[in-house]
């Protein structure tokens, strides 16, 4: 499970309850502790806490000395609870989401690394089937190849998030396999540091993830997907092969449909080629659907672009159980292997800015008086997505907080 998928997750409702385990008791008293304000009744909770971990964590087989030395003066981070309840303030359409995932910028570095780790990349896919530019589209849509990791120390985050009321269950399994990764000296406890959640390295493996699927493809004895570019691609690719990819197949493509198409969609809704063909369903490039079953997804309804995609998109769906997070990932794919991009235009009079005009954007409110901390970074977070509301308010324009062409252009004086 990656950084987005427990983004996603956390936000879930439970499946199960919780038992009351030593640990799930004393969240309870730790989350009281901090929702009423009380930080020495919090940390006190928190250090009971570990302590109720402590035979949990051994007898799950951690070893008494990881865990003394890592949890030895661990202060708990209450900021972890506010991003694990936080709910989106402002819902991004997936134009919106591909134009800062799937820009040039991206496609550019993308290549460059394609090349770079040429090698590397040959090595896993003949170890595991699974070409590279896919490899290296979740590598760029993960940490934007390395350059974002996250600045949390996982050990804290999960400590802490074990030690709340919130799926502390779960947070608890991740906190005890980050523990089993210093325990077999895969990555050292410095260099943990991630996701409010947990996930790290180049493509933000969560920890119970890396003990299942990372392999050691530069021959060190370790996998480290921090340290290790080799390491981290190899153990994406053994990632995508555990989730079913298929070497050889394409994760589908951008077909056409029918004027008025009314039939069937879905990502679960596989069909022999031969039957969306009888649908009036072309490729947009005029080649012929070819064999096999593939699912027709329409992200934005019939009115937007339109995929048949098989059962490789799905492995990579998997990877973050989103499909407009599938679609990023295959979409840059496509470019890195040197495609053009969509065809059809998304349903919208306002398209979404890549990450270079976001930067232009922020720039621009910053010199309008609004307070982004000084940062001009591409990333739309909330103090720029209330900026932009409160622009578009005194600009006549509706307030929805959004990244888009038409706030970039008012903010321009155009």
């Amino acid at each position: 499970m990656t950084r987005a998928r427990i983004d996603a997750f956390a936000q879930a409702p439970s499946r199960r309850r919780q038992s009351a385990s030593p640990g799930s008791r004393l969240g309870a008293a730790l989350a009281l502790a901090l929702f009423a304000g009380a930080p020495p009744a919090f940390a006190s909770a928190f250090d009971a806490c570990l302590s109720g971990l402590r035979p949990l964590a051994l007898r799950e087989g951690v070893s008494a000395s990881t865990y003394d030395r890592a949890t030895a003066g661990l202060a708990p981070n209450p900021e972890v609870f506010d991003l694990a309840r936080a709910q989106p303030e402002f819902k991004t359409p997936i134009w919106d989401y591909l134009a800062g995932l799937v820009d040039e910028e991206r496609v550019a570095d993308g290549r460059a690394m394609a090349a770079k780790w040429a090698n590397a990349l040959a090595a896993a896919e003949r170890r595991f089937g699974v070409d590279g530019p896919t490899i290296v589209a979740v590598w760029g849509v993960e940490s934007n190849y390395g350059r974002a990791f996250g600045n949390r120390p996982l050990i804290q985050s999960l400590a802490t998030l074990s030690c709340g009321d919130y799926r502390a269950a779960y947070f608890r399994t991740e906190f005890f396999a980050a523990l089993k990764i210093i325990d077999r000296g895969d990555v050292a406890q410095a260099d943990l540091v991630g996701s409010w959640a947990g996930a790290f390295g180049h493509t933000q493996f969560m920890p119970s993830t890396f003990l299942r699927t990372a392999v050691d493809m530069d021959g060190d004895g370790r996998r480290d997907l921090v340290n290790s570019v080799p390491d981290a691609l190899g153990s994406t690719a053994a990632y995508l092969k555990k989730a079913g990819w298929v070497s050889g197949l394409p994760w589908g493509y951008e077909v056409r449909l029918p004027q008025g198409y009314s039939g069937p969609s879905g990502r679960k809704g596989k069909q022999p080629m031969a039957q969306w063909a009888a649908r009036g369903i072309v490729r947009v490039d005029g080649r012929p659907l070819g064999a096999g079953s593939a699912a027709l997804l329409l992200p934005a309804g019939p009115n937007g672009p339109a995929f048949l995609v098989t059962k490789n998109f799905d492995a990579i769906f998997s990877y973050n159980a989103a499909e407009s997070y599938a679609l990023a990932i295959a979409l840059l794919s496509d470019r890195l292997r040197g495609g053009r991009g969509l065809v059809a235009a998304w349903p919208t009079s306002d398209p979404g800015l890549s990450r270079a005009d976001r930067r232009e954007l922020q720039t621009l409110l910053m010199r309008r008086g609004y307070d982004l901390d000084g940062k001009a970074d591409g990333v739309i977070g909330t103090k720029t997505k209330q900026a932009i509301a409160d622009f578009q308010r005194r600009n006549g324009l509706a307030p929805d907080g959004r990244a888009s062409l038409s706030v970039l252009t008012a903010a321009r004086g155009r």
